[in-house]
Parts: structure tokens; C-alpha cells; sequence
């Protein structure tokens, strides 16, 4: 046996024992007739005592040793004289008796701490280093323990986990699909799957009324810190449902995961905003709810007094930042206004509007209106002295878009975010679909069979742009963890969503056939949802990123520093797959 214990085991309570362990050397501290070594494994860190007196050739057997180095020590448990508050085995220390050297270690290229010194690159090149990291090491446990309590409630709930195929059909709508090459039927691919989307709708036909899984899915896009090409969802669905069904038993485990994970007991039920809402208040259709700095409609105030920006726009919004106008001076102000107008965001300018502590008023715009225009506009957003409005105008859409992104700058530089502060909503009623100005078509705003809203079903041959999607996204301090809807389950439906989305007929049958042959045979209401797991993890770890979350992501150009992938292969290969590389034109 090469332990009787772990590395994080050993209490107080285990003083006098005779033990066994075995781990990597964290530190060593040789104090010359005394050496400390930390010895460390997944579940914590004991420190080890080597005494000159006791046993010199053990000393000189320790001063040998490197960090990483793999141990097996015996010895006996006994109190530590200095008490390390900060680590569960702080009260004791293994006088050690026996020392083995399981295997050597290079010096690592970076340390191996919660800080370390490592780059990115040379973190993901040596990954197998980096997961020893205390802090990886806790998101990696983190995420297996939301996967078992995601399943020990779904089983509570008769949901019943089923496998999906990952070699199917190409059937691209929205981001590429990675597509794998047949070598039995050369000229024909696979895809891997960007969700299991169809057959846990075929397996709603089939009668499985309750499905999940967690899964792997590919998305061959662009990569950003909450992206990767291959990433895991929670995927559900369920027959003989409501959208207020969905909400229910999927909120429960959200407050289940909270409570198991977190330690927070949430009672109330979550805020359901509908999407017009959302981006009339927000400027987003996953705000961020844990503070206010609501967007506010002062288009009728501000226009018909001879300002042309403000006059010539569509929109003018204003947001209201309460008792911080001495904090804003003029640079910070112009820091803001640099901000917004930047290409990503693309507002032409910013505006504002002080209340002034004594109860003057001073603005970027005060040349162009009266003193009691502004005053009006104040008392219309109920601010008060030492108040400050900050006014965007333009294009509606783009402006809402700007005051969203103006409000988490503003709300992250005074510190109204607070950590393991959690506000959940719901977001519902999504357009169904999107004019595509380029293509000259509508596309779905989530997927093609997402059902119209029952009351906007008869919109669908008059006026497309006009019909609500029964959908509905899951949002947790701004970022979307979530998304379903319920799905159509009738084929004539079907079919006319395939023809607003521009699909001949010859086209929806060569790509969907077999989901609408399956409508001809008693398909039921259905619905669901998938949750982005890796997102939901690294929002609990306080991560930015997922690839934190991820045992061996990829890099954020979708590339595996440590295999070196992707790679070429052999001309070999390609020849028995009937595929030859054509090279890059330059």
C-alpha cells in the first residue's frame, strides 16, 4: 500500500498515529539541522518533519530531493510547535522515519502555486503541470460535483440520461459545423454535432418524455474567453409541457445547485423579463440585475430644440448615476466618452447632464437647452443633487446596445459588482426571427424549431417579423448559462418555418426529412432547454474563462499547444480518404 492517508487528511485527533503517504514535494525548507518539506496531492498539502538528531542520513537523503519529486514517507503524527491556520492539517506535522522515492522530477518551467509564474502558453503546453495547481485542481472537483448533483436531481425528477450520436449529418444553420470525412464512402462526411438537438426531439417522439444529458458538442467558430470548439451542455427535454413547466422544474435546479454548491438558499422565484424589456432597460437581452442604472427614453424630451445630433436621431437614452457627480470629473468623463466610442460599441459621442450637490445644474449640452429644459429632464428620471445622467442618442437598436455596455463600465468603476453576488432571471418572448440584411432573408433568432407563441402563430403568413418564439434563456449576472424553447410538433408548421427561412421544399426534405416523416407519426408537445455546464461552472469558481474549467481546452486560437493540434496527417491517410490538400493561395 503506498498510503494509509491522503496528503489533506490528518487532524489533531490523529497525534501518535503511524502513517503512510505519498505525494509531490510542494516546497522545501531546509533550516540546516532541521528540514520541512510540503507534501501535496489533490485533496491538500501535510507538512513533513526531518530531524539531523533523529536521523542525519534521512536529512541527507532529504537535501537530495527537488520539487515534484513523488514521495512515500512513513512516519508518526505529532503537533506542530508553529500552527499553519491556513491549511486543514495545520495543526500537525509526520515526524518521518522512512523516505522512497517513487520518481524523480525536472525542475517544472513554472510553479506550481495558486499564482504562478507561468505564461499562458507555457501553462497550456505543460496542462498536465498546471492541473496540479490548488486553485485548477478545485474547479476540476467543482465541476464533477455540479455534474453529480445536476443528475441526482434530474433522477429525482424521472428524467432518464440517454446518448446522442456525435457522427451525424451536416446540416448547417447559424455557426460551421466540424465535418469528418467517411474513408467507406469517400466524397461523403459526418459532422460532429453543435447540440443534440434533433434526436432529443426524435426521442420525444419516441416516447422518452423526460431526457438529459450532459454532453459534448462542436461548434466550429471564433473563440473568446467563453468559447470553445468543443465545449459541454446540460441538454433536456421534455413531452407534455408548458413554457411555465420548463421554468419550474429548471429553476429548481438552479436553486438546487446554488444551495449544494454555493451555500446559498434562494426562495424566491426568479424575475422573468420579457426581451423588449430587456433591451429597453438594459440595453441587453441577458442583463446583468444586481444593480439598477436603468436606461431611460428621453427621446421626447430632448428633441424639437434645435440640437440636430440629438434632433436627427432616433433614440436618445440617458442613464442615471445617483450621488456620483463630484466623482465624475472631466476626465473621467472623457474616459467614458472614449470608451463607448470605440468600434465595438460605436456610439458617436457621450452626453451628460450634472445635479450638482447645491442644486445647480451643469451639462456637456447646456449651450443648446434652457436651464429648465434640463431641470425637467432631471425630474424625469427622479434624480436628485449630486446626480449625474449620462445621454447616448443614434440608431435605436445601437444606441440601446452602447447604454448597455456604458452601464457595466460605469457599474464596474464605482464597485456596484460585488462578488458572489447572484441575481437569476428568466428571459422570454425573443423575436422568432431576425431580418439578414446581406442575405435578404430572415433567419431564426434561435433555432428553426422553435415554435411561434400560440397567439402569433397566424403572424407566420403575414407578418414574420412580427412573431414572438415561445423561448426563453436563463441569464446569471449577465451571462447567458441557458436557453430552450418550446419546439414545434406539427409538420405543416414545421414546413412553413423552413419556407420563411428561406428553404425550397426539396431542401427542407433533403436536410430534415426524417424529423418531418417522425411529425407523421403522433408527435407530441414538447420542449426544453441546454445549459452551457462549462459557463455555470466557471461562474461558481469566479473564473473569467472557461478554459479554467476545462481539463484540456483549447487555446483562444482553438489550438492544443500540448498535442500540437490541429496537425497535419499523412498523405497516406489522405489518399484513403480520397481527399487532397489544396494549398493556400497567396
Amino acid at each position: 500500500m503506498y498510503r494509509t492517508h491522503t496528503c489533506g487528511e490528518l487532524r489533531i485527533s490523529d497525534v501518535n498515529k503511524q502513517v503512510t503517504l505519498s505525494g509531490w514535494i510542494q516546497k522545501i525548507r531546509d533550516l540546516g539541522s532541521v528540514i520541512f518539506i510540503d507534501l501535496r496531492d489533490r485533496y491538500g498539502i501535510t507538512q513533513l518533519y526531518f530531524d539531523n538528531v533523529l536521523n542525519p542520513d534521512l536529512v541527507e537523503k532529504a537535501r537530495r530531493l527537488g520539487r515534484e519529486y513523488v514521495l512515500q514517507i512513513k512516519g508518526t503524527v505529532r503537533e506542530r510547535e508553529s500552527k499553519n491556520p491556513n491549511i486543514p492539517t495545520g495543526d500537525i506535522e509526520i515526524v518521518v522515519n522512512e523516505l522512497n522515492i517513487l520518481n524523480e522530477s525536472e525542475t517544472p518551467p513554472f510553479t506550481i502555486e495558486e499564482d504562478t509564474d507561468g505564461g499562458e502558453e507555457i501553462l497550456m503546453r505543460h496542462r498536465y503541470l498546471d492541473l496540479r495547481r490548488p486553485n485548477l485542481q478545485r474547479s476540476i472537483m467543482l465541476r464533477y460535483q455540479m455534474a453529480k448533483h445536476i443528475r441526482n436531481y434530474l433522477d429525482k425528477h424521472n428524467f432518464i440520461e440517454i446518448e446522442t450520436p456525435f457522427l451525424i449529418k451536416s446540416t448547417p444553420e447559424g455557426a460551421r459545423d466540424f465535418i469528418v470525412p467517411s474513408r467507406l464512402y469517400k466524397g461523403n462526411f459526418y459532422a460532429l454535432p453543435q447540440s443534440p438537438q434533433l434526436f432529443k426531439q426524435l426521442l420525444m417522439v419516441a416516447g422518452y418524455d423526460r431526457y438529459f444529458q450532459i454532453v459534448k458538442c462542436f461548434r466550429d467558430e471564433d473563440f473568446r474567453a467563453d468559447r470553445q470548439p468543443e465545449f459541454t451542455q446540460i441538454d433536456c427535454e421534455l413531452s407534455f409541457v408548458t413554457q411555465q413547466d420548463i421554468i419550474d422544474i429548471f429553476e429548481g435546479l438552479a436553486k438546487h445547485l446554488f444551495k449544494e454548491i454555493k451555500g446559498i438558499e434562494i426562495n424566491e422565484p426568479f424575475p422573468v423579463l420579457p426581451y423588449s424589456e430587456a433591451i429597453e432597460k438594459y440595453g441587453s437581452d441577458k442583463p446583468d440585475i444586481r444593480f439598477d442604472l436603468v436606461i431611460n427614453d428621453i427621446t421626447e424630451q430632448l428633441q424639437g430644440f434645435g440640437f440636430k445630433v440629438f434632433d436627427s436621431a432616433q433614440y436618445i437614452g440617458g442613464i442615471k448615476v445617483e450621488n456620483k457627480a463630484d466623482y465624475y470629473s472631466r476626465k473621467k468623463i472623457d474616459q467614458l466618452t472614449d470608451f463607448v466610442k470605440r468600434p465595438q460599441i460605436g456610439a458617436k459621442g457621450l452626453a451628460w447632464i450634472k445635479y450638482n450637490a447645491d442644486g445647480s445644474i451643469k451639462s456637456s449640452i447646456d449651450k443648446f437647452y434652457s436651464s429648465d429644459t434640463l431641470d425637467k429632464v432631471l425630474k424625469s428620471l427622479n434624480a436628485r443633487p449630486n446626480d449625474i445622467i449620462f445621454i447616448i442618442s443614434g440608431e435605436r437598436q445601437q444606441s440601446l446596445r452602447a447604454l448597455g455596455e456604458l452601464r457595466l463600465e460605469i457599474a464596474q468603476s464605482i464597485g456596484l459588482i460585488k462578488d458572489n453576488d447572484y441575481k437569476p432571471l428568466w428571459v422570454t418572448d425573443f423575436p422568432m426571427f431576425e431580418w439578414d440584411e446581406e442575405e435578404k432573408r430572415y433567419k431564426a433568432m434561435h433555432h428553426p424549431f422553435t415554435s411561434p407563441k400560440e397567439e402569433d402563430i397566424d403572424l407566420l403568413d403575414t407578418e414574420p417579423g412580427r412573431v414572438r418564439a415561445n423561448a426563453y434563456d436563463f441569464v446569471i449576472n449577465g451571462v447567458e448559462i441557458g436557453g430552450g424553447s418550446i419546439r414545434i410538433h406539427k409538420r405543416d408548421v414545421q414546413e412553413k418555418v423552413f419556407k420563411i427561412l428561406g428553404l425550397s421544399e426539396s431542401e427542407a426534405q433533403a436536410k430534415f426529412g426524417f424529423l418531418l416523416e417522425a411529425f407523421k407519426y403522433g408527435a407530441p408537445p414538447h420542449g426544453g432547454i441546454a445549459f452551457g455546464f462549462d459557463r455555470w461552472v466557471a461562474m461558481f469558481t469566479g473564473s473569467k474563462s472557461i478554459k479554467d474549467v476545462i481539463a484540456f481546452p483549447k487555446n483562444s486560437a482553438g489550438r492544443d499547444l500540448m498535442l500540437n493540434a490541429p496537425a497535419p496527417v499523412s498523405h497516406e491517410q489522405l489518399e484513403e480518404l480520397g481527399i487532397e490538400i489544396k494549398p493556400d493561395k497567396k
